[in-house]
Formats: structure tokens, C-alpha cells, sequence
């Protein structure tokens, strides 16, 4: 049988519980010292990507909201819109919105990261569509087939993560860890294409 505490004990269920004004062997002072809790991550949706400007950019404008494969949608929508811009935009053109992406993008999918409490959302996609912009500058001009090839590779490299893409994605935190092991991932795609076309 089950001794009841006497009268000062710190044991039973008295010791646990905050309201009972009895100090716990980990709250010798009767005050919580395990700091501060880590926030619980929030759910990206519509309403989460229009409360701030930002967000529309990480989000890739509505298209890593997708429930099913956001970084794939997120590239469809890269494709979509190069192929919209690419006559309208010259080379340099495309060069500076490259690199301003990139390193915009730090800052922009750092900051929705951290409200979204994950270090890389699947829904932060601005990493795939400046990194997709990236292949699609340099390939061009090339055929819808090529274009398609391109699209293949890329995705898998981004989703496989071989070395050392996935040392990249695992060692770099934030917004630049977000943004740099897609930049790798385009570099082994045009690296595989370069090689492709050396060959035939």
C-alpha cells in the first residue's frame, strides 16, 4: 500500500504540481527554471501568406502551398514564369533578378521560416524558383524537350540530396542554408547537362 506524504513532504503528487505552492526537487524555489518553451510550429496556408508581403515571395506566390510536392510546384511555377518573362527580359536582365533573388531570398525565406518556427518549410519555395531561373537562363536556347530534361534533374537533385547537396542542407541553417543547397542542386543539373552535350 501506498504511503501518504506527511505533512512538508516534497514527494507525491503535491511536489508536482506548480499550485500546490510546494517547491519540486527541480523548482527548489518554487519557481519554473526550464526557460522559455520552443514555439510551436505554425501551419503555412493563404491567410499565413497574405499577413506579410514577404511571405507571397517564399511562398512563391500561392504555389508552395501546394499539399502535395510544394518544391515541385514551386519549380513548375519558376518554369511558368521564365517562360512568360523570357522575351521580355534581356540576359542581364535575367542575370540581375538571378542574383538579387538569391540573395534577397535569404533574408525573405529566413524571416518566414522563422514565423513558420520550421528551418526549411517545404512551402518556402523562392529557393526553387531563383535556383530553376538559374538552369533555364544558362541552357537557353534549348528545345520544350530540353527544357523538360532540365526540370527532371533538377528536381531530382533538389529532392535526393546527394553529396554533397545533402551536407549542405544538413550543416547551413537559415536563410541561406535554405537558399544555397538549391543553388548546388542547379549547378550539378548544369553540370549533367554541360557533360550530355559534350558527349553527343
Amino acid at each position: 500500500m501506498q504511503t501518504e506524504p506527511s505533512v512538508g513532504s516534497t514527494g507525491g503528487a503535491a511536489a508536482d504540481d506548480p499550485s500546490s505552492g510546494t517547491p519540486t526537487p527541480h523548482d527548489p524555489n518554487g519557481v519554473d527554471n526550464r526557460g522559455p518553451r520552443e514555439p510551436r510550429p505554425r501551419r503555412a496556408t493563404a491567410r499565413f501568406m497574405l499577413s506579410h508581403p514577404l511571405h507571397l515571395f517564399s511562398l512563391g506566390f500561392g504555389s508552395g502551398l501546394s499539399p502535395i510536392l510544394p518544391g515541385t510546384m514551386g519549380t513548375l511555377f519558376a518554369w511558368a514564369s521564365f517562360a512568360l518573362f523570357a522575351d521580355k527580359l534581356t540576359v542581364i536582365e535575367w542575370g540581375i533578378l538571378v542574383v538579387a533573388g538569391f540573395f534577397g531570398g535569404i533574408a525573405v525565406c529566413g524571416f518566414t521560416a522563422k514565423r513558420l518556427g520550421i528551418d526549411d518549410p517545404a512551402p518556402v519555395v523562392w529557393d526553387e524558383i531563383v535556383a530553376f531561373w538559374l538552369v533555364l537562363l544558362m541552357v537557353t536556347p534549348v528545345s520544350f524537350t530540353g527544357q523538360l530534361w532540365a526540370f527532371v534533374l533538377f528536381r531530382f537533385f533538389d529532392m535526393v540530396k546527394p553529396p554533397p547537396i545533402g551536407y549542405f542542407d544538413r550543416r547551413l541553417k537559415g536563410g541561406f542554408g535554405i537558399m544555397f543547397d538549391d543553388l548546388v542542386a542547379a549547378f550539378f543539373t548544369l553540370l549533367v547537362i554541360a557533360l550530355w552535350r559534350m558527349a553527343v
